[in-house]
């Protein structure tokens, strides 16, 4: 029997309170483990606030050997499937950003596979300017989408990108690999803690909306929580 829009998002929302009564765990030297290609597998990430977002900063780890495009991170709102994504795109050195179907391509970056890369995305909405950090180098800025926030009971998924929210995955976009460390602030991060992260040297606090320290999440299909290997170094 099919589910109706409605439908759909009242239970999508009964997940993410259900999920939200469950305890948080303390990731430190951790990580998910993506091990197959799949159009299923994924991690719901529960926010700690549900405000709307005014700016935005998501910082992580990725270790993976995949040339393929592959979703780092995402974002969905009720409105919009692509509220903020980060797209890691088949182009060598080239990460997208996508913030409500507004695309901005990053290019010459420097990850490279078989290896972690640590990434930090910041957006401003009074401005629409949006950066990337890699590995300890920034990207140019550019402009996104200025003068409105994101704003609606959001839907983080890390392993698959949305195209519908909270689901409809494609599995040539699915992430296979590593992940650790995920932050994200309700601001924009300033340079002296975006080097901190960079270097793998631990913050005095993690992020306010999602804190890799103190997570609240829910696993589906088959993903791993694992210690960490390979180490951190860039």
């Amino acid at each position: 029997m099919a589910i109706s829009g409605t439908m759909g998002v009242f239970i999508f929302l009964l997940t993410h309170f259900v999920t939200s009564l469950a305890d948080k765990q303390d990731l430190s030297g951790k990580m998910f483990t993506f091990p197959v290609e799949s159009d299923t597998a994924h991690v719901i990430l529960v926010p700690n606030q549900s405000k709307s977002l005014t700016a935005v900063t998501v910082c992580l780890r990725f270790f993976s050997d995949l040339s393929r495009p592959q979703s780092l991170f995402s974002f969905a709102t009720p409105i919009n499937a692509n509220a903020f994504l980060l797209m890691k795109r088949e182009w060598k050195g080239v990460i997208e950003i996508n913030e409500y179907d507004n695309v901005v391509l990053f290019r010459e970056l420097e990850y490279i596979a078989n290896r972690w890369n640590s990434v930090c995305a910041t957006w401003n909405s009074q401005t629409g300017i949006a950066q990337l950090w890699v590995n300890g180098k920034p990207s140019t800025r550019k402009g996104v989408r200025r003068g409105r926030d994101i704003s609606g009971t959001p839907s983080i998924i890390l392993g698959q990108d949305q195209d519908s929210y909270g689901g409809t995955f494609d599995k040539a976009q699915s992430f296979v690999g590593m992940l650790t460390d995920v932050h994200i602030w309700d601001k924009v991060l300033p340079y002296p803690e975006i080097a901190l992260y960079m270097n793998g040297i631990p913050q005095k606090t993690g992020g306010n909306v999602i804190n890799w320290s103190s997570l609240d999440f829910t696993i589906k299909e088959y993903v791993l929580v694992e210690e960490l290997v390979n180490g951190l170094t860039n």
